[in-house]
């Protein structure tokens, strides 16, 4: 039965609502925690061409980073001087300018070498009158570890299996948008409970967060469009919480929603103060990237600001436009995807760092 946000009876923590109201402030500011580590990601594109947007990671293991990219870019002929291997310098891949649908997704090492590629799935993604794929997930109860690819543009997800060999499930009909039970309206994430239900922000168009069983079915659905409580303007991300908690990346009103993973009621919100692209919760923090300028925001699960680091600027050979997607490997290491620059980058732990400050192993509810 499809969950009516405008008839739900709210529930609102004392705490939660104290927490967005300090929220509005952004709290300490400071040096990042890490190192990045410096031209990581080796170019492996054939001549005249570079990376595109990088729009997801998945850091599997140190050994194993699975990276998302809206494909390649189409350098000019010839290659102006300021060309370093990556495309940023030129101009903002993200307005789709030399996009070109090849070597949608990688695997690099922890060298940041070209370990495969998995062309054989661009035939997905070819064509695509926007920006193609937007992230890569994997459920932390799956014992195969299969692979959903949220492809935004086509109103589509795939399931690919762990090695990416074999093309699972397919969600969604290609180009076709929808506010039923069987279609999406440019898709955005998805997000897993431990009772095996998945959760789908579903997205730019419908402004809802869909619900699957276990078995992949269509279950419930909660959100409308609009910035009160339970509603939405682009549903960006999705995490889990300590305290049976859905954390929703409401991007276009600058805020993380908060509901309860048992009947999808409203329980708060945390203002970001800009636009929320991806969610990591570890222990009791929870850390948002956004691009007020490019920036990681931690809180804490009052939603109170405790940290707030920003990533490098023009100035900088490391500079970020936007850091769409983030990942944390079992060693601690940091990865951010850069959509608008074109390129994913790896950021080591400090010897010195505050451990506090340092994104730890994603929440995983028992």
């Amino acid at each position: 039965m499809t969950c009516n946000r405008r008839a739900l009876s709210f529930v609102v923590t004392a705490s939660l609502l104290a927490g967005s109201a300090a929220a509005q402030d952004i709290g300490p500011t400071g040096p990042m925690p890490y190192d990045i580590v410096q031209d990581w990601a080796k170019p492996f594109a054939s001549e005249g061409f570079a990376f595109g947007g990088n729009s997801g990671v998945y850091a599997e293991s140190p050994d194993r980073i699975i990276v998302l990219q809206r494909g390649e870019t189409r350098l000019p002929d010839p290659v102006p001087d300021e060309f370093d291997g990556w495309a940023g310098p030129l101009w903002n891949v993200l307005s789709g300018r030399g996009r070109t649908w090849q070597n949608c997704i990688y695997v690099l090492d922890r060298d940041g070498n070209l370990i495969e590629v998995w062309d054989q799935w661009d035939y997905l993604f070819e064509g695509s009158e926007g920006p193609g794929p937007h992230r890569i997930r994997v459920s932390p109860y799956d014992p195969e570890r299969r692979i959903w690819i949220v492809h935004e543009t086509a109103h589509q997800i795939f399931v690919l299996s762990n090695d990416g060999r074999e093309l699972l499930r397919t969600f969604g009909e290609r180009n076709v948008s929808g506010t039923d039970e069987g279609h999406f309206g440019l898709p955005q994430d998805v997000g897993f409970l431990p009772d095996g239900r998945v959760l789908i922000a579903d997205g730019y168009e419908n402004s809802r967060v869909m619900v699957l069983d276990a078995d992949w079915n269509y279950l419930t659905e909660f959100g409308s469009p609009g910035d009160g409580p339970g509603e939405f303007q682009i549903v960006h991300s999705i995490a889990m919480a300590p305290g049976g908690r859905i954390l929703v990346a409401d991007r276009d009103n600058n805020r993380i929603q908060i509901f309860s993973d048992s009947d999808y009621t409203y329980m708060g919100e945390i203002p970001t103060g800009a636009l929320a692209l991806d969610i990591i919760v570890s222990d009791e923090r929870v850390f948002v990237s956004d691009v007020g300028p490019p920036r990681l925001r931690q809180f804490d699960l009052d939603g109170d600001p405790v940290y707030t680091w920003y990533a490098p600027g023009q100035d900088s050979p490391n500079w970020f436009r936007e850091m769409h997607s983030v990942g944390v490997d079992p060693e601690g290491n940091f990865y951010a995807a850069d959509n608008q620059n074109g390129r994913i980058m790896k950021f080591v732990p400090k010897p010195d760092a505050d451990p506090r400050l340092v994104v730890g192993q994603p929440y995983v509810p028992r």
